[in-house]
């Protein structure tokens, strides 16, 4: 599994709130490769997968919106019935949880990418099973099975 930068963004739960954040990484010439966005009451965020992660952060600094940075796992799996649950119960196995997974695919398409979010673990050894910003590697627990 590849490595990807994600950046969440605080958005207010308005019309336009994401059209402006889109807007904003648009003007600054980022493509916005996966998006989540959900809310809760009058707040929200999106949490955006970019071509270009310095980028995007130098626009959306620019222009007053607030976001944090973290590490997620991308796999590419077959575009089929039960592929994410394979590699979901694979990851389980291994006492991984996932915590956030988004997922496109273009229509034709025999396999999809998806993005996987997950804790990091208990363990003894910081820096053993921890990548920055409090994600677990992913990788390992589906390479080794």
């Amino acid at each position: 599994m590849a490595k990807v930068k994600q950046l969440t963004v605080a958005l207010e739960n308005r019309p336009g709130t994401l059209a402006h954040m889109a807007k904003v990484l648009a003007d600054a010439k980022v493509n916005i490769v996966a998006l989540l966005n959900s809310t809760a009451g009058a707040q929200g965020s999106a949490q955006v997968v970019v071509d270009n992660v310095n980028r995007a952060k130098k626009a959306l600094g620019a222009a007053g919106l607030p976001y944090t940075e973290g590490t997620l796992e991308q796999v590419e799996l077959a575009n089929k019935p039960g592929a994410l649950a394979e590699l979901a119960g694979k990851l389980a196995k291994k006492g991984t949880n996932i915590e956030c997974a988004h997922t496109t695919m273009l229509r034709g398409r025999r396999r999809r990418s998806w993005c996987l979010r997950s804790p990091d673990p208990p363990c003894e050894d910081k820096t053993s099973n921890r990548v920055a910003h409090g994600t677990r590697r992913c990788s390992a627990a589906l390479m080794n099975s």
